[in-house]
């Protein structure tokens, strides 16, 4: 059979190699900057800038590093290894620029929108509707592309690396449609169309799997074919890339509600989160034996090739990440990690060293062979791969060290039955692990800008190869598979079955989780003290929410001794039903407020903003002098009703006609109040409703008790 002549196009990887290195750097020192916002407040300059301020830098930075330096880096590995592996060029060069240029406007927006403001306040989903649409779109021409590339192919079989880069790409989409389910409010606000406990599951089945099917399975496609191809070694074992990749897409999806222990989600959900949680060790770590054990034979390489370094660790750290996940599922071991810096060592444990050292090994293996060339430094590139060691561990051990320190402390009784110490005093002495963890973060950025010092000049060295000609002979149309083959081989032929038959295993823990949720109405009891938010509440809520204060506090009180005497009563169900979006939080850098209405006066509230040390000494929060500037944006209050009532909370009909009535009545009373405490200031402006939202938080089940 003759072979046919093609070329593979390596402008695209080009692309995504550089704007994933970009935009890691730019994610990394936003990370930084973050991590030293938080021991040293002051560096907030939020008085200057209040663009900059933490809880807006924060997203910014997450979403920098998930879906610009991540998300560049799959589709890097992505556009060089599908046409390789199945010899024919991608299906449309037109539609890969496409998702490139999309893919980078969509990361501008982000960061821009972010930096504005505008989140819908939903970890990892921050971003407002029309960037959701536009990463749908996007979303979808990359899999056009990618099946048109399959489809089209001359290699009949699918190689294990493609498997992963199909259940990835189907399980995104649905996990994106269904998180993004939202009532646009305007051009840049919209409503979580769920609310309370649903709306806090449909998040952490989205959270959790935004983690394992874009943090996770796609890279373990790029570790199927790049780490073998570096260390010249075939696969160890293929029927264990099949257990591996069939178990672990099937219990990934089950496993949300870990991040929900101790909340006011149902205990079944709980439960089966845990359960399926524990099962997830062994696809895991059956994926990452069988990268490590590709290597058996080739120690001597790993000790001299960077490359292998990169991967070496890194499968390591999926390894660690992969059990450690695991164990914090269980309930005893979650009432120390949840609202933790466990879980911020636990999550850059897998970005910095699964993630990160895998794209960087990547790199240093592939951006020679674009450019034909040697990599520039094989010592430069040991010397990052061990400042980027140093890093992360720098990084993880005082995050370690300060979640236990922080517990310890939190839950300290004196023998008088009392709280030993103020939640203030635990601030205090875990700031010098933040500063450790800020130099950590630092160091592992140097390593960065070593590697693009590196990479520049290997390309400098050589020239870019934009076509690279290959030859493979024509898929065969009449094809009977051997007699010894196994079953998985027929689904390897059939990359649309394959596509069904992830989506339905990946379907099916959603179907049984989100079901039972929504429509058995016993699972979330109402409270009938539990009244919708004021127009003046609504409009501070969402403030609260533009300012990114759920990155650092909770509003939900789990059923520990200590934390009810801290905090108040537990956290109920029924109290959340009109929380569009939740805001149970994930991080606890300051103390919950899911009973804070009432506990202070408006005064105190008013003066803890403008500045938190005059009424907290030694508080890290940044002020919001923007706060006592900008006017309440009561243009907005009546489409926001409308939204609202839309979304089932129960406003009387035609009261948009009077709620900045109702608005300018509950301003005035909280400016008289303060005007009696010698504060004068307009009650139109924005701390009038933060003030209002924040006397709101937990007082309607304080009502009902009293009944």
């Amino acid at each position: 059979m003759s072979l046919e002549k093609f070329y593979y196009d390596n402008k695209l990887p080009k692309l995504f190699a550089i704007a994933c290195i970009f935009w890691g750097a730019v994610g990394m020192l936003l990370g930084v900057i973050a991590a030293f916002q938080l021991a040293f407040p002051v560096l907030n300059f939020s008085e200057y800038f209040p663009y900059l301020a933490f809880g807006r830098l924060r997203p910014v930075h997450t979403n920098a590093v998930i879906f610009a330096f991540v998300g560049n880096g799959i589709f890097t590995g992505i556009y060089y290894a599908i046409p390789r592996l199945l010899k024919t060029p991608m299906w449309s060069n037109a539609l890969g620029k496409l998702h490139f240029w999309g893919w980078q406007l969509i990361i501008v927006c982000a960061a821009v929108s972010l930096l504005m403001g505008f989140t819908t306040g939903k970890e990892y989903a921050e971003l407002e509707w029309p960037i959701d649409i536009m990463i749908t779109l996007i979303w979808v021409v990359f899999g056009i592309n990618m099946f048109g590339t399959i489809l089209t192919r001359r290699e009949r079989h699918l190689y294990v690396a493609i498997w992963f880069f199909i259940a990835s790409w189907v399980t995104v989409a649905m996990l994106h449609i269904v998180n993004s389910v939202e009532i646009p409010v305007s051009f840049m606000k919209s409503y979580s169309w769920y609310a309370g406990v649903q709306d806090a599951l449909v998040q952490w089945w989205y959270g959790h799997n935004a983690v394992a099917f874009f943090l996770t399975t796609p890279y373990l496609g790029l570790m199927y074919y790049y780490l073998p191809k570096a260390a010249n070694r075939p696969v160890y074992s293929y029927r264990l890339s099949i257990v591996h990749f069939w178990s672990l897409i099937f219990l990934y999806i089950w496993a949300g509600p870990h991040h929900l222990l101790y909340t006011a989600l149902p205990d079944w959900a709980q439960s089966l989160g845990t359960a399926f949680s524990i099962m997830l060790i062994l696809p895991s770590w059956g994926g990452m034996l069988n990268g490590l054990f590709t290597l058996r034979g080739a120690w001597d390489k790993v000790r001299e090739d960077p490359v292998l370094k990169f991967f070496v660790v890194a499968v390591t750290c999926y390894g660690m990440s992969t059990f450690e996940g695991p164990m914090m599922s269980l309930k005893s071991v979650n009432a120390i990690s949840h609202y933790s810096d466990w879980t911020v060592a636990h999550v850059h444990i897998g970005a910095l060293g699964w993630n990160g050292f895998l794209t960087f090994g990547m790199m240093y293996w592939l951006i020679p062979k674009l450019f034909g060339t040697n990599l520039y430094s094989r010592k430069l590139a040991s010397t990052h791969f061990w400042i980027g060691t140093l890093g992360i561990l720098l990084y993880a051990i005082p995050m370690y060290w300060s979640a236990f320190r922080s517990y310890f402390m939190m839950k300290a009784f004196t023998p008088e039955g009392q709280l030993q110490y103020q939640f203030i005093d635990i601030v205090q002495t875990v700031i010098p692990f933040y500063i450790m963890r800020a130099v950590g973060g630092t160091i592992f950025l140097v390593g960065v800008i070593i590697m693009i010092y590196n990479l520049m000049k290997t390309a400098a060295a050589g020239s870019f190869i934009a076509k690279e000609e290959a030859e493979a002979a024509p898929l065969i149309k009449e094809y009977h598979a051997p007699s010894n083959s196994i079953w998985h081989s027929f689904i390897e032929r059939k990359p649309l079955l394959l596509l069904v038959l992830s989506l339905i295993v990946v379907g099916i823990g959603g179907l049984v989780e989100l079901i039972p949720t929504f429509l058995v109405k016993e699972n979330i009891p109402t409270i009938t003290s539990v009244k919708p938010y004021t127009p003046l509440e609504l409009q501070g809520r969402d403030i609260y929410i533009r300012e990114g204060c759920y990155n650092c506090h909770s509003q939900m009180i789990r059923p520990f001794r200590y934390e009810v005497t801290r905090y108040g009563e537990y956290s109920k169900a029924g109290e959340f039903v009109y929380d569009h979006p939740f805001q149970w939080g994930s991080k606890r850098t300051g103390p919950d407020l899911a009973r804070i209405g009432g506990k202070y006066g408006d005064a105190w509230h008013f003066n803890h903003m403008l500045e938190p040390s005059s009424m907290a000494p030694g508080s890290i929060m940044p002020s919001y002098p923007s706060l006592f500037e900008n006017e309440i944006d009561k243009g907005s209050t009546i489409s926001k009703i409308h939204a609202m009532r839309t979304i089932g909370v129960p406003y009387a009909d035609n009261y948009e006609a009077i709620a900045n009535e109702d608005l300018d009545k509950q301003a005035k009373l909280i400016a008289a109040g303060l005007l009696e405490n010698k504060i004068k200031i307009s009650s139109d402006k924005e701390i009038i409703a933060v003030i209002a939202y924040l006397q709101r938080v937990g007082k309607d089940i304080k009502l009902e008790a009293k009944n």
